[in-house]
């Protein structure tokens, strides 16, 4: 059974902190797993639940950028990871169970956006492939640690970009239409929301839940990649052409605060499968007024199972 899509008030916003977020909850003893953690607000999550007592694993495609990032951060281990890469994934989760450790918290924040057309070993459009599916098989092959810890959650960090496609479940890889850079980024971003709502399904009765997470405009590195079409597309200019400035945008500490709270925070207990922004259930929405809530096609049960089910058969992979 689904959570409702409503907000709970939570008494956080937009400005909030990821430390704010964690409200002071020692995470000693706690293991957490985040992807993507050692760049942008990955990297800030990564920063605020070490600095809570986590130990933190940070799997890695770059790893010389990921020693030099994550230096001088106590509770940290690296690891070696490449989400277009079946085998690396299957590596990676080997030695995570290998361990014996259980599994408290699985952030999925890797990600790539609007790149040109890439395809994977298997031809699989690469950002449909990075954003969701490495993740789906990363969180499968976890599964058993997962399923072995009280109280475990996986947040997928999607994006207000969820927006711009729904799924195309009758040509999801661009085989016979023409490749759009955007339209394939938000076909993964609601990939990765449809993804919690799934997962949530099938973790509820072990007590795994799940959350997919807007994390809020954000200015990183990423924007260097863009032309100005890719900017102004993006809302990403003012009126005069130029960035807007810094003010405009949420920090990485605000960034990262919705996914340390999705993970961590005791307001969701009892809860699972929704879309959150601005550390708090976003609301649904349903036409192009404002830049927050979550639309239908993002959030819709049947299509999360269909997605699911694409998924197996793409990836070979089950719980």
């Amino acid at each position: 059974m689904t959570s409702k899509q409503t907000p709970i008030n939570s008494g956080f916003n937009g400005a909030t902190t990821a430390t704010q977020a964690l409200a002071g909850k020692d995470l000693h003893g706690m293991t957490a797993i985040v992807t993507g953690g050692y760049s942008g607000i990955g990297l800030e999550a990564v920063r605020t639940l070490a600095g809570a007592g986590a130990q933190v694993i940070v799997p890695a495609r770059d790893a010389l950028k990921a020693e030099r990032n994550l230096r001088g951060i106590r509770g940290v281990e690296l690891a070696s990871l490449d989400l277009l890469d079946a085998a690396s994934i299957d590596r990676f989760a080997q030695d995570f169970l290998a361990s014996g450790r259980a599994l408290h918290l699985l952030i999925n924040s890797a990600g790539i956006m609007a790149t040109p057309l890439q395809r994977n070993a298997n031809g699989l459009e690469a950002q449909f492939a990075t954003n969701h599916l490495g993740h789906f098989q990363l969180t499968a092959r976890l599964w058993p640690a997962l399923r072995k810890t009280s109280g475990a959650r996986v947040v997928a960090v999607s994006s207000l970009g969820h927006r711009l496609s729904p799924l195309h479940f009758e040509d999801p890889q661009f085989e016979r239409r023409a490749y759009d850079k955007w339209l394939a980024y938000g076909q993964s971003k609601t990939a990765n929301a449809l993804f919690a709502v799934a997962l949530d399904q099938r973790g509820q009765a072990c007590d795994v839940r799940t959350f997919s997470v807007h994390p809020g405009e954000i200015l990183t590195d990423l924007l260097r990649y863009l032309d100005k079409d890719d900017l102004a597309f993006v809302g990403a200019l003012d009126e005069h052409g130029n960035i807007r400035p810094a003010s405009h945008y949420k920090n990485p500490e605000q960034g990262a605060a919705t996914m340390v709270w999705c993970g961590v925070s005791p307001q969701l207990e009892g809860l699972g499968g929704l879309y959150c922004e601005d550390c708090d259930v976003a609301t649904p929405a349903h036409d192009e007024s404002g830049r927050n809530g979550v639309y239908p096609w993002a959030v819709d049960l049947e299509h999360a199972e269909r997605l699911w089910a694409l998924s197996e058969r793409l990836s070979g992979v089950t719980l």
